[in-house]
């Protein structure tokens, strides 16, 4: 796991997740192996046949010196044309959003993306969430004092 969106869950509803791989540079790889990554701002949004992911935070690598990368860039984000084609078009549906879930390497050692389809939450949606998780830990609670 190299980086891990938390708040997503928080204020977005995820409908739809996908895998994607990315096209990044040398010195953006070494820079994610040693953790560094933010993907609390970043989103993703479609161009033409492509998929981007926007505003994703990877810090600069110090030994890269001269062949360093931009911190914030655009990073292309790579899924099969199938997929692309569901997936797009879930994506331009009113009030839907791509949200980065998870970046992390897979067991080859290639750095993968989880892309969710989202939903934004209203407050009220988050005060029932809140209200069902502290009803459920009462009642686990309750169970264990019983048992």
């Amino acid at each position: 796991m190299i980086a891990d969106n938390r708040k997503s869950r928080q204020h977005y509803e995820v409908i739809d997740s996908i895998e994607c791989g990315m096209i990044l540079l040398g010195s953006e790889v070494k820079s994610l192996r040693n953790g560094k990554c933010q993907l609390d701002e970043a989103y993703g949004r479609v161009k033409g046949e492509t998929l981007w992911l926007i505003n994703c935070n990877i810090a600069e690598y110090p030994q890269a010196t001269v062949w360093n990368h931009e911190a914030k860039r655009p990073r292309q984000l790579l899924i099969h044309r199938r997929e692309m084609a569901k997936f797009i078009g879930k994506a331009k549906e009113k009030g839907l959003t791509l949200i980065p879930l998870r970046m992390y390497f897979n067991e080859r050692g290639v750095a993968k993306c989880e892309m969710a389809l989202c939903k934004g939450l209203k407050m009220h949606d988050k005060r029932d969430k809140l209200k069902k998780a502290d009803a459920q830990r009462d009642m686990q609670r309750a169970l264990r004092r019983r048992g």
